[in-house]
């Protein structure tokens, strides 16, 4: 496991590596089979709300550079769509059992899940804000309407 780990710090290093910190042979956006969605360590019953949200996991580093540049993109996309999608972000080299756990090779590695849990689309690489609101719209999920003053 400490290869496959010091493989992805290696290409994540690597300056030429912009858009994702490994150049696996999966095409990007590339859909899977139904996978139920993994419950992180971390999750508990005080999660419940949450539970039945449509989630979108990010899984990366904070030292990755493609990851660092989808940090303002997760943080504006978790207040705007507050209460309707989770969006989350795991450090996997904080957290290296994670990367087992949703099965990456690649980070940063977007996953959307629906309300059930079920996998609906695993993206590698650094995804556009355009891309990942494209993918919510098409999963049937739209920001909560804004309050006016």
């Amino acid at each position: 496991m400490m290869m496959k780990w010091m493989k992805v710090l290696i290409l994540c290093l690597t300056p030429l590596s912009l858009t994702s910190c490994d150049h696996s042979t999966r095409a990007e956006g590339q859909a899977t089979a139904a996978v139920p969605s993994p419950q992180p360590a971390a999750a508990t019953t005080t999660d419940a709300p949450e539970a039945t949200l449509p989630r979108l996991v990010d899984l990366g580093a904070t030292r990755c550079i493609p990851c660092r540049m989808m940090a303002p993109t997760l943080d504006g996309l978790r207040e705007e769509y507050a209460g309707v999608v989770s969006v989350e972000f795991i450090d996997v080299w904080e957290n290296p059992s994670a990367g087992d756990l949703y099965g990456i090779r690649v980070i940063p590695t977007q996953i959307f899940y629906d309300a059930q849990g079920t996998e609906v689309l695993r993206h590698q690489g650094f995804m556009p804000r355009e891309d990942i609101v494209a993918q919510f719209e098409a999963m049937g999920i739209s920001p909560p309407p804004h309050e006016t003053e």
